[in-house]
């Protein structure tokens, strides 16, 4: 089991389940990061004392540096901070828990120092998978996901010494919110509808990914990266009670399956006490009570992101990150009530097939392709 952890993202959804969890263990926290939620940080550096805390912008920082003067604290801002806290001397885990891109660099500079990655940052993988993964090879870092569905993989693929074994990977889907929807009745659909997941509490930003199903997309492309399947082996169906968090299916047949609560507490504290297992604050799961399981298969047409994800994988290269980067700046519009629901994917659509493509790109160029998504998704937008 890890002694002492870096959160990245520490007072998002995650990042408070973390420190949950870090209460359970017993573990030493010595970084914290977080965006601009000054109050929620400076009531988490109170409480754990950490030796750095790092906010998004350089105003958060001083604000923060008000609120916690009397802690012996080093604060500090931006990817500059993040990178900081990434690569703490006492740190021997990172847990990514922060939205979007900005995880990127921060996770690279982890891996160069020889840190465990607890990854809940699915955009890592997404836009810079191969890199990433090569990465942690040559380091010899092992990267532990957090996402409840990938941790269920991992933990069904223990003992597996042979990936020529593996005929499938089945990815478990709730089907969010509209779940039976048609296109017709998606088209109205407000932001607050799309907010209200039946089975889980995330933050706004991957709730309204589950909405679109575009979160499910993201995870076919993570679970192609961290266990190195093509594409057709990434299967997805959907399971309402979110009970069976994903599956494996052996050349012989045989599926294995991990079950638990929908408490994300379980796969974070795995990558906290891998190859160990602890007592967790999570419920158990009772068979008797959770009632009957289901699946079913997922319907692309009424939720077009998730074959959109699947074609940008088959495609590979640049068109990844292109996605990935317009659909975070269309579902900020989105939360904005700028644009309405079936915008988000004619927006990433257009991006997608607009930004120039790269097939073996640097990461200069995936964070160049990142940008022009974005710039596609503002111009049209404001046209």
């Amino acid at each position: 089991m890890i002694k002492c952890l870096s959160i990245l993202g520490s007072t998002g959804s995650i990042g408070r389940q973390s420190l949950d969890v870090v209460d359970n263990l017993g573990i030493t926290v010595c970084a914290l990061t977080a965006g601009t939620n000054v109050q929620r940080m400076a009531e988490q550096c109170r409480r754990y004392r950490p030796r750095l805390a790092v906010m998004a912008t350089q105003e958060a920082a001083a604000a923060l540096c008000d609120e916690i003067k009397e802690l012996p604290t080093t604060i500090a801002w931006g990817e500059e901070g993040l990178i900081q806290a990434a690569t703490m001397a006492e740190a021997d885990c990172v847990i990514t828990a922060v939205v979007g891109m900005v995880g990127l660099k921060p996770t690279l500079a982890a891996i160069r120092a020889g840190k465990r990655i607890g990854l809940a940052n699915k955009e890592t993988l997404v836009c810079a998978g191969e890199l990433v993964m090569a990465e942690a090879k040559k380091y010899g870092v092992q990267i532990i996901p957090v996402d409840s569905e990938h941790s269920a993989i991992f933990q069904c693929l223990m003992g597996c010494n042979d990936s020529t074994e593996i005929r499938r990977l089945i990815l478990t889907c709730s089907g969010g919110p509209f779940f039976g929807m048609n296109k017709d009745q998606l088209r109205n659909v407000t932001k607050a509808d799309a907010l209200r997941h039946p089975n889980w509490k995330m933050g706004a930003k991957i709730t309204i990914d589950c909405a679109t199903l575009m979160n499910k997309g993201l995870e076919v492309i993570e679970a192609m990266r961290l266990y190195d399947m093509p594409l057709e082996k990434v299967d997805v169906v959907i399971h309402r009670q979110s009970i069976v968090h994903s599956l494996v299916e052996f050349e012989d047949g045989a599926v294995m399956a991990q079950l638990g609560t929908p408490d994300m507490r379980l796969p974070i504290q795995l990558a906290m006490t891998y190859p160990a297992r602890a007592k967790s604050p999570a419920q158990a799961l009772d068979l008797l009570s959770c009632g009957d399981l289901s699946f079913k298969a997922p319907d692309m047409e009424a939720f077009p992101c998730l074959a959109l994800a699947r074609a940008c994988a088959a495609t590979g290269g640049t068109a990844c990150p292109v996605m990935n980067g317009a659909n975070e700046e269309a579902v900020a519009s989105f939360l904005r009530d700028e644009i309405g629901f079936y915008d988000i994917y004619e927006l990433v659509s257009k991006a997608v097939d607009t930004v120039p493509f790269i097939q073996n790109p640097s990461l200069e160029e995936i964070l160049q392709s990142d940008a022009m998504a974005r710039q596609v998704v503002k111009v049209a937008i404001s046209k």
